[in-house]
């Protein structure tokens, strides 16, 4: 999974009236070719060091070790090429403060994850739950957010995190 960057999400927009107007399809921009991720060539190594990071639901505090993907480049390739993500895994994409209009999509991403839209507060704001593979749809936040966290898909499910529940992390106040 990876963060769409506003200038690509224009272009897509702007593709997609263009496309409707002339009745044709355009291909979106890639970050990562797919048949990189055939070759195992792309992708970005474990970004380290590891990170705790803790959600609380209502069925208990469950623990993480996160990878922080903090910078434009590592935002922008997030998960893609990954085959497999351990179950007390995840990856925080941190933007360094609150931020509107958050789009992620799975381009190049070959395994199912849940992606968690956090606010400010540290609270999670929207689930978008076991996002396909390869699926380049944008899944929108659905209002301001401090960071994302992509985990295994189905392990929101199994944890029973809900909107609202907190994410424990040392971006966001306690």
């Amino acid at each position: 999974m990876s963060y769409i960057p506003r200038a690509i999400r224009r272009t897509l927009i702007a593709a997609a009236v263009a496309s409707a107007a002339s009745g044709t399809a355009v291909a979106a921009p890639a970050a990562v070719s797919s048949r990189a991720c055939e070759t195992g060539a792309a992708g970005q190594a474990e970004l380290k060091p590891l990170q705790p990071l803790a959600l609380n639901t209502s069925r208990g505090r469950f623990d993480f070790q996160v990878e922080t993907a903090s910078t434009p480049r590592t935002r922008e390739v997030g998960m893609m090429c990954r085959r497999s993500l351990a179950p007390d895994r995840g990856m925080l994409f941190d933007f360094r403060g609150p931020t509107d209009n958050v789009a992620f999509w799975m381009r190049n991403t070959l395994i199912p994850l849940d992606i968690v839209y956090i606010r400010p507060d540290g609270r999670v704001l929207s689930i978008a739950r076991n996002a396909r593979p390869l699926d380049e749809t944008p899944l929108p936040a659905g209002g301001r957010i401090r960071a994302v966290l992509e985990l295994a898909g189905g392990r929101a499910a199994q944890i029973g995190l809900l909107p609202g529940d907190k994410v424990v992390h040392r971006i966001f106040p306690q």
